[in-house]
């Protein structure tokens, strides 16, 4: 299954406080980086990847094509989700794209077929949401439709404000893999 009509959007410009002063991004897993295996994870289900990271990263091991650069990241996640889907609404590339998948930089252990089923589930005008044991998770796809809304954004609420104002375009999915709880926030974590 190939997720041709879908961006997949990675969001790494955060500064992972809770991490303690190591840049968690960074951190050793499975013989690479927290980071470099979230994005695996992506490049396995999604032809076309885009990583949201800080203005002054330095991203070793990254193609710069893959990057969007963001200046405000210290406003918050929205912000850093505004200024990403800014650009991507803007580049003539992404022109026949029908929806984006914003993954967390920090949520290494999504399954493959997790993805792909959220795929299928993608539109114009649609939310897809995984849930599991009837909680939400990530990644979230959102239809082209949305994307006006979600370059709006500036604050530190993520995409919050765009689903909550468009319960009715929202698909619930459920799906078998607690992958789409799991992420890194502390040290501790990692194991």
């Amino acid at each position: 299954m190939s997720c041709e009509p879908v961006v997949a959007l990675v969001m790494a410009a955060g500064y992972s406080r809770r991490f303690g002063a190591a840049d968690k991004r960074l951190a050793p897993l499975c013989a690479s980086t927290l980071l470099a295996q979230s994005v695996d994870s992506a490049r396995r289900a999604f032809p076309v990847v885009r990583i949201a990271v800080r203005s002054d990263d330095t991203m070793e091991g990254f193609d710069e094509r893959e990057l969007i650069r963001v200046k405000g990241a210290r406003n918050g996640l929205g912000a850093s989700i505004g200024e990403a889907f800014t650009q991507l609404a803007r580049d003539p590339a992404f022109e026949g794209v029908e929806a984006a998948a914003v993954l967390l930089g920090d949520m290494p252990y999504l399954r493959l077929e997790t993805l792909n089923t959220l795929c299928q589930q993608a539109a114009f005008d649609r939310i897809v949401v995984p849930f599991y044991r009837e909680a939400p998770g990530h990644p979230v796809i959102f239809g082209r439709a949305f994307w006006a809304e979600l370059a709006a954004l500036c604050g530190g609420e993520g995409a919050r404000a765009v689903l909550a104002a468009h319960a009715a375009h929202r698909y619930r999915m459920p799906v078998d893999d607690p992958g789409v709880h799991l992420d890194i926030d502390r040290p501790e974590d990692l194991a």
